[in-house]
C-alpha cells in the first residue's frame, strides 16, 4: 500500500484482522450482550467471521467482490440482528467503490458512509439509541474531517477508530431505544452497547491494518 491508497489485499487483511479481534474479544462481547441482550453477540460474530475468512482463499480480485462475499456470508451465518446489519454494511460498501482498486481515503470513506447509511435504513437507529450507530456515526465524521486534510488512509482510519471508541464509551449511560436492549427500559443504562463495541473493533482493525501496511 502506498501512503495514499488502499488495495484489495489491504482490505482482505482488514477483514482477517477484524475476525481475529472478534475472536480475541468474543467473551467480552458476549458478556456485554448478556447484560442487555441475548448473550450471543460474541459467539455469533465469531462464527460468522470464521465463515467469511474461509471464503477468502483465493482472495477476491476487487474490493466490490470482497465486500459482496463478506456481506452475503454474514447475512447467512450470523444470527439475530447482527447478521443483517453487518451484512448490509458490507453489501452497501461494495457498489460504492465500483471496480476501483486501489482506493484512496476519500473513496473508502464514501463507501463506509454508504454502508452505515444502509445500516441506519435497515435498523432505523440514530445516534443516542444505544446501538452500533453510536460508534459508526462519529467515526464517519472523524474520517471525513481527517480526509479533508489529505491525511493518509492510516491516519484517517486512526482518527475514525478513536472516534468510534469514544462513541462506544458514550453508550454506557444511555437508555436503549432500539433492539432487545430497549425492552429493559431504564435498566439498560449503565452498560456498554455490544454492537457499538464490535463496531469499534471493526474500525480499530482497519486502523491497525493500514498502519502496518504503510
Amino acid at each position: 500500500m502506498s501512503a495514499a491508497s488502499v488495495t484489495t489485499g489491504d482490505l482482505v487483511a482488514w477483514i482477517r484482522a477484524f475476525r481475529d479481534a472478534v475472536q480475541q474479544h468474543k467473551d467480552e462481547l458476549t458478556r456485554l450482550d448478556s447484560e442487555i441482550g441475548d448473550a450471543d453477540h460474541g459467539s455469533n460474530m465469531a462464527r460468522g467471521l470464521d465463515a467469511v475468512v474461509a471464503k477468502l482463499d483465493p482472495e477476491p480480485s476487487t474490493p466490490t467482490d470482497l465486500f459482496k462475499t463478506v456481506g452475503m456470508t454474514l447475512v447467512s451465518t450470523v444470527g439475530g440482528a447482527s447478521g443483517p446489519l453487518y451484512g448490509t454494511l458490507f453489501l452497501r460498501m461494495g457498489p460504492a467503490l465500483a471496480e476501483a482498486d486501489p482506493v484512496d481515503a476519500a473513496a473508502l470513506g464514501a463507501a463506509l458512509r454508504a454502508g452505515v447509511e444502509g445500516v441506519i435504513a435497515r435498523g432505523k437507529a440514530e445516534v443516542g439509541d444505544k446501538t452500533m450507530i453510536d460508534a459508526l456515526s462519529p467515526a464517519l465524521e472523524a474520517w471525513d474531517s481527517a480526509a479533508r486534510d489529505d491525511a493518509s488512509p492510516a491516519v484517517v482510519s486512526r482518527a475514525a477508530a478513536e472516534a468510534a471508541a469514544r462513541g462506544r464509551d458514550a453508550t454506557e449511560p444511555l437508555v436503549a431505544r432500539k433492539g432487545r436492549a430497549s425492552y429493559l427500559g431504564e435498566r439498560s443504562a449503565g452498560h456498554l452497547d455490544p454492537g457499538a463495541a464490535s463496531a469499534t473493533l471493526l474500525l480499530e482493525a482497519l486502523s491497525d491494518t493500514l498502519a502496518a501496511a504503510e
